[in-house]
């Protein structure tokens, strides 16, 4: 039987051999693990109690108005989702901490599940220390030089340092801004350079300035001071607009809410206690909240 084969063999090679046209070389290329990860485009979520998830967006299907929506997520009875976005699996997830340090994460590298899933709980994949938190996450598909991440906290200080003070990922984290005891990120932002800056404060105030009024600084920088607070207030949400057409949604504790536009808000310098965003009363509500605004 094996000289039959041998012989057939032969006939096929004087019948149709000819000179090999492609190159066999022992190794043609180092790959990684992310080489071997499909781009897919995928919904990131986060939720209040640090769980996150990723989810292919395929599971997801536009519906008409008046629709009942899909569960993004599952969650117990006193979480809810803080942070959701789209982003690619090659694309980084930088996490900022309640310590002002920023961590790195590969979309691919976040637990997959389908709608339903609640997730993992974040401190089983960063290195986090003790009683630190992740405040503020935000979605990176390059680190270009012209472009920055804006950072503002609770007590009114802001900063701006380049996006590419941060394209050298490091396991244990990094400083992104140094705070003072007490103090915490309320948000951040990427910007171009040329965006305007929107800071509310939970006394109903907001304060809109150019965002070249505050230079660029080191990662070790604890930045400037870019809205006044009265006693005993607080920043609760950093905004980012380049439109004076774009519209913010504020809500307050007594469960009232509206739209302006960006337009309406008037333009001062940074620093200033802003100008009314919302009139607080006893029947709409004493202070904003923050988890309901949004720029859109």
């Amino acid at each position: 039987v094996t000289e039959i084969i041998r012989n057939e063999m032969l006939e096929v090679k004087a019948n149709y051999g000819d000179v090999r046209r492609s190159e066999i070389i022992a190794h043609g290329e180092d790959l990684c693990l992310e080489d071997l990860i499909t781009p897919q485009d995928m919904v990131v979520t986060l939720t209040h109690g640090g769980y996150m998830k990723a989810t292919a967006v395929e599971e997801y299907r536009a519906q008409k108005r008046g629709g009942r929506g899909k569960q993004a997520a599952a969650t117990k009875d006193d979480d809810f989702i803080d942070s959701l976005f789209v982003a690619n699996t090659h694309n980084y997830i930088l996490c900022f901490s309640s310590r002002g340090r920023v961590y790195w994460l590969k979309v691919y590298e976040l637990p997959q599940g389908g709608r339903t899933s609640r997730g993992k709980p974040i401190v089983n994949l960063l290195p986090l220390e003790e009683g630190e938190k992740i405040n503020a996450v935000l979605p990176v598909a390059e680190f270009v030089e012209d472009h920055y991440i804006f950072m503002a906290t609770a007590d009114g200080t802001v900063k701006k340092t380049s996006l590419a003070d941060f394209s050298r990922p490091k396991r244990n984290g990094i400083i992104a801004i140094n705070l003072d005891e007490g103090n915490y990120l309320v948000g951040v932002a990427l910007t171009n350079g040329s965006d305007q800056v929107m800071l509310f404060s939970d006394a109903g105030k907001s304060v809109r300035f150019a965002e070249d009024d505050v230079r660029a600084m080191g990662r070790t920088a604890a930045g400037v001071r870019g809205m006044k607070l009265g006693e005993g207030q607080q920043v609760i949400s950093l905004l980012v607009a380049n439109s004076d057409e774009q519209m913010v949604l504020t809500a307050s504790d007594g469960g009232y809410g509206k739209r302006t536009p960006v337009g309406d808000f008037r333009h001062t310098s940074r620093g200033t206690q802003g100008v009314i965003a919302m009139d607080l009363t006893d029947k709409t509500g004493l202070k904003l909240v923050d988890d309901d605004e949004a720029l859109g």
